[in-house]
């Protein structure tokens, strides 16, 4: 049987946590700069760590070490790694 995966938002996940990039839902510039840092479909990701108020979280694609403001996770659709 195989797992099965549910698409959610990037600023949704806890460190630790890997996923995989569904969609970015972004328009515009920010659609632009989110596709040029690597967040596109089928790129793989772990979540290292949150700041203090859980604003701005570190995350691991493409082997660099990226921060991210929650606004902009929220524009991020994931298929998170059982």
């Amino acid at each position: 049987m195989a797992s099965q995966n549910t698409s959610k938002r990037l600023s949704d996940l806890h460190p630790g946590e890997g996923a995989t990039v569904v969609s970015v839902e972004a328009q515009g510039p920010v659609r632009r700069r989110l596709l040029e840092m690597g967040f596109i479909r089928g790129a793989h990701l772990r979540i290292e760590k949150l700041a203090p108020l859980g604003d701005p979280m570190e995350l691991v694609i493409k082997g660099y070490h990226l921060s991210l403001r929650r606004e902009e996770g929220d524009c991020i659709l994931v298929s998170q790694e059982q």
